[in-house]
This record gives C-alpha cells, structure tokens and sequence, in this order.
C-alpha cells in the first residue's frame, strides 16, 4: 500500500498537467467552438428574460412540478407546440473566467486525490511504470470522462459535443497515469 502523503507530487503535478493541457484544447484547437449555437432571435429571447425577472438558475420549459402533470392535456399541448428546453442563468455581467478556471484546477486535484488513493491501494510501492498507469489512467478517465454521456442521455446535448468531452477526458487521463507512472514511488 502506498501512501497518499507519498503521492503528493504525483496529485498535484497531475493537476497542473491537466490544468494545462485542457487550456490548450480550448483555447488552441477549435474543435469545441462548435459545441453550442447562437439561439435565433436572442435579444428578444434575452428581453422576454430580463422582462420576466429571470434569476440565476436552472430552468425546464415546459416546467412540471410532478410527472403526473404530463398527462393532462394543457401540459401535453406545450410539450407538442415547444420548443423544449433546458436554460441555465447565470448572474449577469461579462463572464469572468477565475472563478471557473480555480474550480476546474481545484477538480483536476480532487480526481488525482481519487486517483492517488485507488492507484496506492491497489498499485504496490516499486510497482513498473506501465502497472501505476493502467489503475491511475483507468481512475482517471472514470473522473474526467465517466459521467459526461449523462448531459446527453437526460438534458439533450448533441452526442458530437459528448463525444469531443470524452476525448478530452481520456486525454487528461492519459496525462494523469503518465504522472502517476513516472513518479511512481519505488
């Protein structure tokens, strides 16, 4: 058994490692760009939003309390006219990017933690790289890539932008085992 105290570098530099490489697939390569489009007639929508008093948050339309509303005929009726959609508000402002992009790093850290805790209990000290990168990259793509088919699956997402959100995750696990293989205490 290893340590988490003895994978300290490994977690954290897996972090970073990650933290760099996920800004240069968004910001580099363009393959994300088209992961959402401009919705027609926004700033009418955006009007009838600010008019309305949208708070931040997370809105179905149409929106039922309980799943026996579907089956009247008035609820049935907005369903069929649509559109139906999911709208996430956030607070109004330009957005900044700190806050998200301190949260992602602080996500990389926890998923080498996750990681650091199943490699070292599964892995043994003086293990050869190749065994620490199948358990750490295999924790990994479970962190990274594991539950983003869900936003396709319940909220509609096009399985394209799923797909390329995969990709990614098994690139940043990929990384990660290369960390935790390297610095694979011995």
């Amino acid at each position: 058994m290893v340590t988490l105290a003895a994978l300290w570098l490994p977690i954290l530099l897996s972090a970073v490692v990650v933290f760099v490489a996920s800004s240069i697939l968004h910001m580099v390569l363009t393959y994300h760009r088209s992961d959402s489009a401009a919705m027609p007639g926004e700033e009418n929508i955006l009007a009838a939003l600010r008019k309305e008093g949208a708070a931040r948050g997370h809105y179905h339309l149409p929106h039922c309390v309980e799943p026996k509303e579907m089956a009247k005929p008035e609820v049935k009726e907005k369903f069929e006219k649509g559109p139906v959609a999911f709208i996430t508000v956030l607070p109004s402002g330009v957005p900044s990017m700190a806050k998200p992009l301190i949260s992602w790093f602080i996500h990389c850290l926890v998923i080498g933690l996750f990681v650091a805790y199943l490699t070292g209990r599964t892995v043994p000290l003086g293990a050869e790289y190749l065994q620490a990168f199948r358990v750490a990259g295999t924790a990994a793509f479970l962190g990274y890539a594991g539950a983003t088919s869900t936003d396709s699956i319940w909220r509609g997402q096009p399985w394209s932008t799923t797909l390329k959100h995969i990709f990614d995750g098994l690139i940043y696990s990929l990384l990660t085992a290369g960390v935790f293989g390297w610095l694979w205490p011995s």
